[in-house]
């Protein structure tokens, strides 16, 4: 159900409570089997919560979670008490407030946790290739810089995605990445006349690496590649209407 031990390795268990969930373990059925924690047609709101909290529980959660309506942008949102029950639009979540987990939906996009030594902020990202066009990580570091932290103190770790051999795209779609920086044009290999393939993982690290981030982690799993295990809109949207999401939880640990 939990991807476990990425922590482990890197001691950082003490600062922050971290999980990226698989597509196993909880209530849903049918084409959402079973831990779907996003709704849609075949599945039910009452379904969708048991989950939520099963995942909650399992990393022994008992915050109020945050989520947002994720729009494939660069918007970050900073949650507080005075705006923790409004529904926000955008694709990334921050918080000084250890009252809050936060929460992040994916089936291919990538989620990324950014949070620091001194256990000040959290912050969840969602970046998928639009997303990483217009580079949310940097923003979401940037943020961290403006609360004069240290980006040697910036801890970073980036979950399960859409993996490179797996990410066929355009021509037309590598040319949008290449317009925004011909650097970009490292994380497309070419497959035939019509096609590429593209390194959505890599080029998210690259986007860190170039902002000065050291702390960088992965959880190098490629969710179209392992059906038993996540949900993958580019793998199940070729045979089924409805698309399960993975939930990917953050808090601080205290």
């Amino acid at each position: 159900m939990i991807i476990k031990n990425y922590l482990t390795h890197y001691k950082l268990k003490s600062l922050v409570k971290i999980g990226f969930f698989t597509r196993n373990g909880g209530k849903s059925k049918g084409e959402n089997y079973s831990l779907n924690c996003s709704l849609n047609k075949k599945d039910t709101r009452k379904n969708i919560n048991k989950n939520i909290k099963t995942c909650l529980k399992s990393l022994d959660i008992e915050k109020k979670i945050i989520l947002i309506n994720q729009i494939h942008s660069n918007k970050i949102i900073k949650i507080n008490k005075n705006n923790s029950d409004k529904k926000f639009q955008g694709d990334g979540l921050i918080t000084n407030d250890k009252n809050f987990a936060l929460g992040i939906l994916t089936a291919d996009c990538c989620p990324i946790f950014i949070f620091e030594k001194s256990n000040k902020y959290i912050c969840a990202l969602h970046s998928g290739w639009k997303g990483a066009l217009k580079n949310i990580s940097a923003k979401g570091i940037n943020y961290f810089v403006k609360q004069k932290i240290d980006k040697k103190n910036i801890i970073v770790l980036i979950g399960p995605c859409l993996g490179f051999k797996n990410f066929e795209v355009s021509k037309d779609f590598k040319k949008k990445f290449i317009n925004k920086n011909k650097k970009y044009s490292i994380f497309f290999k070419y497959k035939n006349l019509n096609k590429d393939i593209f390194n959505l993982r890599g080029l998210i690290n690259y986007q860190f690496k170039e902002l000065g981030i050291k702390n960088l982690y992965n959880v190098d799993k490629d969710t179209y590649a392992h059906d038993d295990m996540f949900f993958s809109h580019r793998r199940e949207s070729k045979k089924l209407k409805n698309t399960g999401r993975m939930i990917n939880i953050i808090a601080f640990n205290d």
